[in-house]
């Protein structure tokens, strides 16, 4: 599985965003400069997140992102959907297979599908955070 450079961003936004949770909203180039990402790019990711419902944004002086809800309570295929869509892997495999070579293979790539969403679903924000140094 190969996760695009802009859903890379969104994890590194969202984790950044969940252990600055309490400190309040996060303006875009405060995210943008601790996580090394180009700030215009960010803000086209931080508003889709916003859109889906996993973000929502603040204006003014003290204004930022913020997460919507907990950090346990969103997941990573959340936030993978938000950028990406839904998460799929169909497969068109053409011509030169049997038909039901083509179903058996179809019917396993869907199985997988279903244990990767499962387990993405399963992986909270709260999860991926390095906890704090004593």
């Amino acid at each position: 599985m190969k996760l695009s450079r802009t859903v890379a961003y969104a994890v590194r936004a969202t984790l950044q965003l969940a252990q600055l949770q309490s400190e309040g909203p996060v303006p875009c180039s405060h995210l943008a400069s601790t996580g090394k990402m180009p700030e215009r790019f960010l803000l086209q990711i931080l508003r889709n997140l916003v859109t889906h419902g996993i973000l929502r944004s603040t204006r003014g002086v003290d204004g930022g992102y913020a997460l919507v809800r907990p950090a346990d309570q969103i997941s990573l295929l959340e936030v993978i959907e938000a950028i990406e869509g839904p998460y799929d892997q169909s497969l068109e495999l053409g011509d030169g297979l049997t038909d039901d070579a083509q179903n058996q293979l179809r019917e396993a790539f869907l199985q997988v599908t279903s244990n990767t969403r499962t387990q993405l679903e399963a992986i909270k924000l709260s999860q991926l955070l390095t906890p704090p140094a004593m």
